[in-house]
């Protein structure tokens, strides 16, 4: 098993669902930098579980405790070890996952690759809790890359089929993203972010989930960033966004759209503005032969539907080797869209930090 991810700044996650703790190790970092822990505790609490009518109603503060590699309000450029206790889990609603198999999980290939050993509670390590260790890992990378003027931002592109207003890929504004930061529910147009709202309770109701996708942007990254093929910017970065749980597809700039275009639509032409490269257009994404272009960097990352809903499914029991029918108990969001925007940032600031020390 993988926990490990990154070349010149190492991350490492650990822990279970419902272990005693999840966390991460960051190996790589400089000494002498100062963190704002209560940034990151803001960071934290943008994915934690509980808050609001649209998320389960389990009831983590996500609260960290730093146990090596800060001190005197520094990092020491020892690894940076974070753990985040775990404290309101309900084992008891998973006794009947051992055998039988949630659809939409990792529960049968869990049981085959780790021969029926693995934590099934709650996902065990599959479990998209294992996202607030990145949150935490994204939140020390933000600060680091501000104080070089990159900013890391996203909003709720779609849920269910119902369309914010995308970003202008040409121009965005720090100030915009750090509005949306803000924003428990964020999107560029309010009317369609009621409307997406109204959906997923409707769908909560019905005892259902359903799936969405985020639209993140990096502003004043510098042109040079990434290399061709196997080191570019967006193989780095779609392997920490692959690695989220429930992510299925990712898509820069205009992403699949760009192969209905002609090449004299799809280039993004070049003019010089106050002694800087720009392109009129940003159709590739800010990323052109893997390497940044100085324009801003917009991706795209679709989510799956929840996987736990309250309807009856059809499924087996693995240790009898028959068919059988579940419902799934416990807590569960009838969307995670809205709490995996902080993840997706995270995992941007990560791989944009590991590229920059990486250069």
């Amino acid at each position: 098993m993988s926990g490990v991810w990154g070349q010149r700044i190492k991350f490492s996650i650990f822990g279970e669902s419902h272990g005693k703790a999840i966390g991460i190790t960051i190996d790589g970092l400089p000494p002498g930098i100062n963190l704002d822990l209560e940034e990151i505790e803001f960071e934290m609490g943008r994915r934690a579980p509980g808050k609001n009518e649209f998320s389960t109603p389990r009831k983590e503060k996500d609260s960290f405790e730093i146990l090596s590699g800060y001190f005197n309000d520094h990092t020491t450029g020892a690894p940076l070890c974070a753990v985040i206790w775990n404290g309101d889990q309900h084992s008891k609603d998973y006794e009947q996952l051992k055998n039988v198999l949630r659809p939409g999980h990792a529960d049968y290939t869990g049981y085959v690759k780790y021969a029926g050993f693995n934590d099934y509670r709650g996902g065990g390590h599959f479990s998209g809790r294992l996202t607030a260790p990145l949150v935490f890992a994204g939140a020390v990378a933000k600060q680091i890359l501000a104080k070089r003027e990159i900013f890391i931002g996203s909003h709720i592109y779609h849920i269910g089929g119902i369309y914010d207003v995308p970003f202008d890929k040409v121009r965005i504004e720090p100030q915009l993203l750090r509005e949306l930061r803000r924003n428990s529910f964020p999107v560029l147009d309010e009317k369609k972010g009621q409307e997406m709202k109204n959906l997923i309770l409707e769908t909560k109701k019905e005892l259902d989930s359903i799936g969405g996708v985020i639209e993140a942007a990096a502003v004043n990254l510098p042109a040079g960033l990434g290399s061709p093929f196997f080191d570019s910017v967006e193989s780095n970065l779609a392997h920490l966004l692959f690695s989220i749980p429930a992510v299925k597809g990712v898509e820069f700039g205009t992403g699949f759209e760009i192969a209905k275009m002609k090449g004299s639509q799809a280039n993004d032409e070049y003019y010089i503005e106050n002694g800087k490269v720009k392109t009129f257009t940003n159709h590739n994404g800010g990323i052109l032969g893997g390497i940044t272009s100085g324009m801003p960097l917009i991706f795209r990352a679709a989510f799956k539907p929840t996987a736990s809903i309250g309807k009856i499914q059809k499924t087996i029991d693995i240790s009898k080797k028959e068919s059988t029918q579940l419902q799934v108990k416990g807590r569960h969001d009838p969307c995670i869209v809205q709490r995996a925007i902080p993840v997706v940032e995270a995992v941007t600031a990560m791989a944009i930090l590991d590229l920059l020390y990486s250069n």
